[in-house]
């Protein structure tokens, strides 16, 4: 199975603050749906709860929710302990892909732990303030490849690049060992 973070980041890595969205990308929105549609999606509790509740859960997609509290319960989602046990989730339902989809905390313990293999990046051209903020990572671990650019136009105020990243594996190590 293939672990993939999925995320819009600025140019000083912010993704959120005050719980929610810091701009309006109608064609990233579309390209994230596109690509995590019918795959499991795991993200952390203060993320889901972001989700406005028309959104909520993300449709067509098993929605995984990461939390230390041992009585929360989601909606329409399941609830884990560890991104281990969403991951241990998604494989058992044989999913071939399973995205991270955040924030910033699951973010990082997916990218500290060595679990993604595959990150695709909006990196939105522009800084903001932000409270929440996508992990610093080391570029030279990782294949890039440019899938689309876009300049900012009557609904996009910024310009953004998504990028595919791809995890450069060791020599003689497994994935995930």
């Amino acid at each position: 199975m293939i672990v993939t973070a999925i995320a819009a980041i600025s140019e000083n890595f912010a993704i959120g603050k005050d719980n929610d969205l810091i701009w309006d990308l109608p064609k990233d929105m579309r390209f994230f749906r596109d690509m995590t549609m019918g795959h499991h999606v795991i993200m952390g509790r203060m993320n889901f709860d972001s989700i406005p509740e028309k959104w909520r859960p993300l449709k067509g997609r098993p929605n995984l929710v990461v939390t230390r509290q041992l009585n929360y319960q989601a909606d329409g989602a399941e609830v884990v302990n560890t991104i281990k046990d969403a991951l241990d989730l998604c494989e058992s339902a044989g999913e071939e892909e399973a995205f991270v989809i955040g924030g910033g905390q699951i973010y990082k313990i997916a990218l500290d732990a060595g679990l993604l293999d595959k990150m695709y990046i909006t990196h939105v051209h522009a800084t903001f303030d932000a409270d929440v903020f996508f992990p610093q990572f080391d570029p030279k671990k990782w294949t890039k490849k440019t899938l689309q650019e876009h300049e900012p136009d009557e609904k996009h105020a910024h310009g953004f690049t998504i990028c595919e990243y791809t995890r450069i594996k060791p020599q003689g190590l497994s994935q995930r060992s």
